[in-house]
């Protein structure tokens, strides 16, 4: 069963086995209610409780404690404690319970160690894709030769009709990248598990520790697409 990086932000609660709510205070006063759970197809959530919404946000690879991602909005929880970077530059630190989390003005902040590998993917064809086509990011360390690569972020993207170039942007945990580290990303486009168009070298997608965008071509795979 295909998992999707990208569920709706906003998904009604029939759909899920939801968690106890847990309630979290955060360092600007502000509070939040947290519960976590699986989606239908097993994979782990969390999801985020606001007055008039609910935020859903699917687990991704993370070096330590235990990363949610949707888009740009991230929580990061570790034991009783949680990150919240609410895509716009703001980022609260909160704590379970109903106590604000005391914070040490001496204390530098410390940088995060999330990365976003951005870019776009196209390809040249006379060919219309399927409706139902599938578009797989695939973002990889690929820096020990002749072992095989560490996958540090997966992510699909239902296509439904929508041409090239389409944009992309998935999270990745730099503690997760060797020491001699190579980040690459590559892509395919499939139908019902039948590759379309894909590329046969993966692309770098950093460069001296800093992301770089990536302008991925795909090359159409023999007898993909019907002429």
């Amino acid at each position: 069963m295909k998992i999707y990086a990208l569920p709706l932000l906003l998904l009604p609660f029939t759909a899920l086995a939801e968690g106890e709510r847990l309630p979290y205070t955060c360092d600007n006063g502000s509070s939040i209610h947290i519960s976590f759970s699986v989606d239908l197809s097993g994979r782990p959530q969390a999801i985020l409780h606001f007055s008039d919404a609910a935020i859903t946000l699917p687990q991704v690879p993370s070096a330590s404690g235990v990363l949610y991602r949707a888009e740009e909005i991230r929580l990061h929880t570790k034991a009783d404690e949680a990150i919240f970077e609410d895509g716009k530059g703001n980022v609260r630190r909160c704590k379970q319970g109903s106590v604000i989390p005391a914070t040490e003005a001496s204390a530098p902040v410390a940088a995060s160690s999330f990365v976003d590998i951005t870019g776009r993917v196209f390809y040249f064809s006379r060919s219309a894709l399927p409706a139902d086509a599938v578009l797989t990011i695939r973002v990889q360390d690929t820096a020990r030769a002749g072992a095989r690569p560490r996958t540090l972020a997966e992510q699909q993207i239902e296509l439904n009709n929508q041409v090239t170039p389409i944009s992309f942007q998935t999270t990745i945990d730099r503690d997760l990248i060797g020491k001699k580290g190579r980040v690459t990303v590559s892509a395919r486009i499939e139908q019902n598990g039948k590759v379309l168009f894909s590329n046969k070298t993966p692309f770098p997608a950093m460069r001296q520790g800093q992301p770089i965008y990536v302008d991925m071509q795909l090359q159409q795979v023999a007898s993909g697409l019907a002429r």
